[in-house]
């Protein structure tokens, strides 16, 4: 589905933040690598996405009320074969109706489990004055832990996106520290540049975070996506 239809679709039924489903899928069209995610409303259907897209899975619930998703049992990780996706799907659904039984559940995401990387967070905000800004750091806990990021105003040149990558303190994991693997820069800069153009043409998208993004030696793929619309 077009980025256009998306939000209409979201805001004809009167939501304002988009499915992580919704989410990868608009920054998918948008030249950021995500990881390949469906929407399963049935045990059988989350089965048979499982089974196209192969083990190992990662199920997710999908609810506009369910933000802390682990906390409240409702994603499973690492799961290997047909009979673990339905007792997974089972154990996230009874999970959340025993947490919150009024929540609007839309599904559960069934999603190809990444091979683990260096972690980083690729966002953006709205300033009030200025507009579009786009903020980079590690990604993870550690954004919350460490706080170390860095923020641009859209949009974004090639050489503002080389230099917001080197900008944090952390830089030096991604160069890769003490012997661990240097991270592919070339690509984290060049979805930036993709995020930035992004929102020049989406100026209805008020917040936007991929966290985590993984990246590795060659290439990165965004794990989690959250877009949020603005009101008007």
């Amino acid at each position: 589905m077009a980025s256009a239809d998306l939000i209409s679709k979201a805001r004809s039924e009167g939501r304002l933040l988009l499915t992580e489903v919704e989410s990868k899928e608009l920054l998918e069209e948008a030249g950021i690598p995500v990881v390949e995610t469906k929407l399963a409303t049935s045990k059988e259907e989350a089965i048979n996405i499982a089974e196209s897209i192969g083990f190992p899975v990662v199920l997710k619930i999908i609810s506009p009320e369910v933000i802390h998703k682990s906390d409240m049992g409702g994603v499973k990780i690492g799961i290997a074969d047909t009979s673990s996706v339905g007792e997974a799907y089972d154990s996230i659904m009874s999970s959340i109706e025993n947490a919150m039984p009024s929540a609007s559940i839309h599904g559960i995401s069934v999603q190809k489990m990444a091979d683990p990387g260096t972690e980083v967070i690729i966002g953006a905000s709205t300033d009030p004055q200025f507009g579009h800004v786009v903020m980079f750091g590690m990604g993870g806990v550690l954004v919350e832990v460490l706080k170390d990021v860095a923020i641009k105003l859209v949009p974004l040149t090639p050489r503002d996106a080389h230099s917001i990558v080197r900008e944090i303190k952390s830089f030096p994991i991604l160069e890769g520290y003490r012997g661990a693997p240097a991270s592919d820069l070339g690509k984290i800069e060049e979805a930036i540049l993709n995020l930035s153009n992004f929102l020049e043409n989406h100026k209805e998208i008020k917040e936007l975070d991929l966290n985590p993004v993984f990246c590795y030696p060659n290439g990165i793929v965004a794990v989690d996506a959250r877009v949020v619309l603005g009101e008007n």
